[in-house]
């Protein structure tokens, strides 16, 4: 042990010179992306033999953390059953399985089970198994999934007969989730991706023919637009949307039979974006054109072309109109304001409206199931920090709500031991950042809690406030956990996600800081107890922060970090580079090349004090690549000028997900946990 304290691994360091725009510097570790180096291979073996010797200690606190968190879930449970035609729809779990049990009655509730999928056995011999989509023929005849056993998000296409249990020999790989069934059952069409995993080509794929032959419906020629396939609530048509992160664009397709033209919608304009929603005889459109939060518009079936788009909702400068679900009868709208979410329900028939009372301080909502289109009901979750996932169908006619099922927390779980508020620290601009914050009641803040704040803020997307189970090992031990809110999210709408990404990006680095700070301020912690964690883009603003501020944070969990950006940015060959130019700017432009380098983690480590750091990484990932975390370690270990510890861990049969089975992840959680934990100095 005491050598292993002395001597962590040192990645070798070999001179790569790399010139951009008249710029030349050295980038020693980039050797490091060659995984088919066996080099690389004994490196990464190193570090996890480092990090599991210097952190076999917390076996323990692991083990008790994953009884905890093991004991709070119903092992053995199901969802609640949608009913399609005469078949009821649901998924189960039974306790000890890793994976879900997809299953389906006929008629009534008290029928014969019908197991239509059960991914323990497709994940027999895998050390990593994902389905990731399933779709049922309209006749309840066929059922489609889509199957990933390596973590590289590389999708192969299986087609079942339920009636027989057989699986067609009608095999397809290197397809992406996407797919929908013909209304004639005979044939499905689904998505595939070229070398950089950009999702681009839309086919169709007749039952018993060799997939070989199957035809191609369209392919999107430009590479920083991906492909996505739908299908309206209506059935009536598919829709083929060409995407990138600013623009938008629609095709139309009958789904009887894949026999037409394809129709454009709107050809797209740079900046604008548009969805799409089937009405009897008339498309819905939500748009942001001349409208930052989107507005809702209306057009003929027959003449869907922008000149006959007319405004139905229009835009409004604090709600973001974040979503829409049209039914036979019903409009419902999803509008952000504030950075909550509320449910507006418009009748169709009558004209009237009217809001869902959703009264927590802060909380989720969102839609689960609602595939039939002639429902007067809609199905949703609602989430807080303090509040079990609860399923409530509502009577869109009569507002009338019935609690479906809340997911049942074992263990004695008493809501009201537990505080939920949102608050805000000012940014150094004067902008408002909202953090939501939960604890146990009866904590006194004196400044001397340990508290965990974790951020995204990245892509629009919005850390939502949900309730997690796991986390009560936190509270029930003393940690505040906070969630801060940071602009590049979508929190606050589209301004919000504007101004924290291209050139605007340091705002999300230093509204983090500036939350933290605010939390110090009013006494809910110090630095000396302060952990931060964040995943993905949540990584690269760990790593920005710690650059800026490393005297500020105790401890950082950085899970399959985005930091080295300039580097993944110029390569094009990579998935997802081109696509995110729209998020981070393209650095072949050098007033991009020069923003992004100026913040990019890993070229701005220097010899300076670092927080205790712990890094994981999958060695499958596809979107953030395993030699980014690793370069960057690998970078810290050379110039970090303080003696806190750095530990790397690599799963070396995952991707950006992490473990895929539930245990797993638990087992993933609880150390994450107990290394966050013991560094802030609560070891039972």
């Amino acid at each position: 042990m005491a050598d292993l304290i002395l001597h962590p691994p040192r990645a070798q360091k070999i001179p790569h010179p790399v010139t951009v725009h008249g710029e030349t510097w050295d980038d020693p570790y980039f050797w490091l992306r060659d995984k088919d180096n066996p080099a690389v291979m004994e490196y990464l073996r190193a570090e996890n033999a480092y990090t599991d010797a210097m952190l076999d200690h917390l076996k323990p606190l692991c083990r008790k953390l994953y009884q905890e968190m093991v004991s709070r879930i119903n092992e053995t449970d199901v969802s609640v059953p949608e009913q399609i035609d005469d078949y009821f729809y649901y998924s189960r779990t039974e306790a000890g399985y890793q994976y879900p049990i997809y299953a389906r009655k006929k008629d009534h509730l008290e029928a014969d089970e019908e197991i239509i999928l059960d991914v323990n056995q497709l994940a027999e011999g895998h050390t990593y198994c994902h389905v990731g989509q399933i779709g049922v023929s309209p006749d309840h005849r066929w059922m489609a999934y889509v199957l990933d056993t390596t973590g590289y998000e590389d999708y192969t296409l299986y087609i079942k007969n339920l009636q027989t249990g057989e699986l067609l020999p009608d095999v397809i790989s290197g397809v992406k989730t996407d797919l929908q069934w013909t209304n004639d059952n005979q044939a499905l069409l689904y998505t595939v991706s070229d070398d950089a995993m950009r999702s681009c080509a839309v086919y169709q794929h007749v039952l018993g023919d060799d997939p070989a032959q199957d035809q191609q419906i369209y392919f999107e020629a430009d590479e920083c637009f991906s492909l996505y396939l739908q299908k309206t609530r209506s059935k009536k048509y598919f829709k083929l949307i060409s995407q990138s992160a600013l623009t938008s664009e629609v095709r139309i397709l009958g789904a009887d039979q894949v026999d037409q033209e394809l129709m454009l919608v709107a050809p797209r304009r740079t900046g604008r974006r548009y969805e799409l929603f089937h009405h009897e005889a008339t498309f819905y459109i939500l748009t942001n054109e001349d409208a930052k939060n989107y507005r809702l518009m209306k057009t003929p079936e027959d003449a869907p072309g922008r000149e006959h788009w007319q405004d139905v909702i229009p835009h409004r400068q604090a709600v973001k109109l974040d979503d829409v679900m049209v039914f036979k009868r019903h409009l419902v709208l999803w509008e952000r304001e504030k950075g909550l979410i509320r449910i507006r329900i418009i009748s169709l028939v009558q004209g009237d409206d009217f809001y869902l009372d959703l009264p927590e301080p802060t909380y989720t909502v969102y839609p689960v199931g609602n595939s039939v289109y002639d429902k007067t009901t809609l199905r949703f979750a609602y989430t807080s920090l303090v509040t079990p996932r609860s399923i409530f169908e509502v009577d869109m006619d009569t507002g009338e709500r019935t609690l479906l099922k809340q997911y049942e927390v074992r263990g004695g779980y008493d809501a009201s031991q537990y505080r939920s508020e949102r608050i805000y620290a000012t940014a150094r601009d004067g902008t408002e950042i909202p953090i939501s914050l939960v604890y146990r009641v009866g904590m006194t803040l004196n400044g001397k809690n340990p508290l965990i704040l974790y951020g995204y803020g990245s892509y629009g997307i919005s850390s939502e406030p949900y309730f997690n189970s796991d986390l009560l090992s936190l509270l029930d031990r003393g940690v505040i956990w906070a969630i801060a809110h940071v602009r590049g999210g979508g929190e606050l709408g589209e301004e919000w996600h504007e101004n924290g990404r291209f050139l605007h990006k340091k705002n999300t680095f230093t509204d983090f800081i500036d939350c933290a700070e605010h939390l110090i301020a009013q006494n809910y912690t110090n630095p000396a107890q302060l952990a931060i964690m964040g995943g993905s883009a949540g990584g690269l603003l760990m790593g920005a922060v710690i650059n800026l501020r490393p005297d500020l944070f105790r401890v950082v969990l950085a899970k399959v970090p985005f930091v080295d950006v300039v580097n993944t940015m110029l390569d094009a060959s990579l998935p997802l580079t081109t696509g995110e130019y729209e998020e981070w700017g393209n650095p072949n432009d050098k007033v991009y090349f020069d923003y992004i380098r100026s913040y990019s983690p890993y070229d701005n480590v220097v010899a300076q004090d670092y927080p205790e750091m712990l890094v994981t990484t999958g060695l499958n990932d596809p979107r953030v690549h395993y030699w980014e975390p690793v370069k960057w370690v690998a970078k810290l270990r050379d110039l970090k000028t303080s003696d806190n510890l750095l530990f790397l861990k690599t799963n070396l049969n995952a991707g950006h997900g992490g473990a895929s089975g539930r245990y797993e992840r638990l087992k993933e959680t609880a150390f994450d946990f107990s290394f966050l934990l013991d560094r802030l100095g609560i070891t039972a």
